[in-house]
């Protein structure tokens, strides 16, 4: 069992930068693909950020290249999301997720064992 909890959301004007993270809880979280998904408000959830288990694996969506960093510490149990030049489109509940499969099974949304609450991020103009 993992337990997935999110930190770091928060209110940010276009322009400036956040950093998620996610901490498990589970001795087996370095064994597990992490990723991130949003969710705007009134829109499906959809693919943000994905990475290996060991991190030398690392999949972004279109959006999001370029703007945004996944990594993680497996040490620490925790997946970071670094988000830059933060646009108001970027408005969303981000959600933290782990799966047992590949990067590229988790960027097609498919797989996913497990899901964090989320943590709101707002973007101002």
């Amino acid at each position: 069992q993992v337990q997935l909890v999110e930190s770091g959301g928060g209110l940010v004007q276009a322009g400036g930068s956040l950093r998620l993270s996610c901490a498990a809880s589970g001795r087996t979280f370095s064994s597990y693909t992490m990723g991130w998904f949003r969710q705007a408000p009134g829109k499906e959830r959809e693919f943000v950020a994905a990475i290996s288990w060991s991190g030398g694996a690392t999949y972004h969506a279109d959006s999001v290249k370029g703007r945004f960093t996944i990594s993680r510490d497996n040490a620490k149990n925790t997946v970071y999301l670094q988000m830059n030049s933060l646009k108001p489109e970027d408005t969303a509940v981000y959600y933290c997720a782990a799966n047992s499969r590949s990067v590229a099974t988790m960027a097609r949304g498919m797989g996913m064992d497990y899901w964090g609450k989320g943590t709101l991020v707002t973007v101002s103009s």
